[in-house]
């Protein structure tokens, strides 16, 4: 069965959802990949306020492609999340509620998750321009000098996701490899 969630996502819908849970996400998302965190996390360390409200916040990691005439953006399939695996739990502490993108998470990643009850999806890589349809609006709101990787604000409409790590740790991608590990007997 799909959930249907609607940002901003604050704890209490975390706390309903679990891994493997399929989720169609409406509302605001914003955009980061690697260059954007590391100037994310500069801007709090001088005690510089984030382009946006960080609180209950999903960030998608992604770089979309230029969008054609006509397009509101153009394709926008997930980055591997592990890229930003040094700046997350910083920014999940700071109030950041929600990630998306494709891949493992490291152990701090999923211990500031705990901690903070957050939650990872997975978007599925290789479906960037069926992605793309699910974004209705999109507006560079900082870092307009690193191009595709520009923090964005996207408006989404029924974004298709999974749950891959829950609020209390629960890996989907680890349980899934060991439900489906062949054991060899000699």
């Amino acid at each position: 069965m799909r959930k249907k969630i609607t940002t901003p996502l604050n704890k209490e819908k975390i706390i309903e959802l679990s891994a493997g849970d399929e989720v169609l996400l409406s509302g605001e998302v914003y955009t980061s990949r690697d260059a954007g965190h590391k100037r994310m996390i500069e801007q709090m360390e001088r005690g510089e306020n984030l382009p946006f409200d960080i609180k209950d916040a999903i960030i998608y990691y992604v770089g979309p492609s230029p969008n054609k005439p006509g397009e509101i953006i153009g394709s926008a399939g997930p980055t591997t999340s592990y890229r930003m695996d040094a700046y997350t739990p910083k920014l999940l502490d700071s109030g950041l509620s929600g990630m998306i993108g494709k891949g493992d998470r490291n152990e701090a990643v999923i211990s500031a998750m705990i901690r903070n009850k957050a939650i990872y999806f997975a978007a599925v890589g290789g479906a960037a321009a069926l992605i793309a349809d699910k974004i209705v609006s999109s507006e560079i709101i900082a870092y307009d000098d690193l191009g595709t990787e520009a923090l964005r604000k996207l408006i989404v409409k029924d974004f298709p996701c999974i749950v891959v790590i829950d609020s209390e740790g629960h890996d989907l991608y680890k349980s899934e490899k060991e439900k489906h590990r062949i054991t060899k007997t000699n």
